[in-house]
């Protein structure tokens, strides 16, 4: 049987790749991207690059004030605990239910296996089954509306954990082990240290990027 290949339009192959391209910096903070600008770049219609930078608006990814030139989001320290403390409120009650019924998605343990194979590779490499470990937890609730106010938050957690990763700020073994404490505490039941691990593990790269991004912040004044 031949392989089932994914279809994108041409504007979601646009998106994905700016999307990419402001995780790895090297579209950065306050950049700006014009409609003729990403026209030109991917050689496609001004419709498509509108279409393309209007949609990364909503995603909280691009900027831009009426008549403006859009540009990419500089996140500051305020918005950055708030991500995190806004996934720590889903990701924590996400745990506790799990946790109740004993019950890890497999989807979940495939991406801590990936991070483990992943653990002397560059940080950044990291961060995709990172999300897929948060990501099948969260979807394993069976709630969708709860999937779809985290998908809500995806683009800013992915460039948050991208900017953690970016500047070490957490070793890699570190991170793979607070996973692992995360379905260890669901098997065994423990809903309120599943909570505490979730709670921790975020915690941890809040305070540090949010820390980070204070410092650079004062070192452009």
């Amino acid at each position: 049987m031949a392989p089932k290949l994914e279809v994108v339009s041409v504007v979601d192959a646009v998106i994905a790749d700016l999307r990419r391209r402001m995780f790895s910096g090297d579209l950065p903070p306050g950049a700006p991207l014009t409609e003729a600008t990403v026209a030109a770049t991917y050689d496609v219609a001004r419709t498509t690059a509108k279409a393309a930078i209007e949609s990364l608006v909503g995603e909280r990814l691009l900027v831009r004030n009426a008549h403006k030139t859009a540009r990419v989001v500089t996140l500051d320290a305020d918005d950055v605990r708030d991500v995190y403390r806004t996934r720590s409120l889903i990701e924590g009650q996400v745990v506790r239910t799990l946790a109740d019924q004993k019950r890890v998605p497999d989807a979940a343990r495939l991406a801590l296996d990936e991070m483990h194979a992943l653990a002397d590779a560059d940080p950044e490499r990291i961060v995709a089954p990172d999300m897929r470990f948060h990501r099948a937890l969260v979807d394993a609730l069976g709630s969708a509306r709860t999937s779809r106010a985290y998908e809500a938050l995806a683009s800013e957690v992915v460039l948050c954990m991208s900017h953690v990763q970016g500047a070490a700020l957490l070793p890699t073994a570190d991170i793979v082990s607070e996973h692992e404490e995360i379905l260890r505490r669901i098997v065994d039941g423990d809903a309120a240290g599943a909570a505490a691990a979730v709670h921790d593990h975020l915690g941890r790269a809040s305070d540090r990027l949010a820390a980070l991004v204070e410092i650079r912040a004062a070192e452009t004044r």
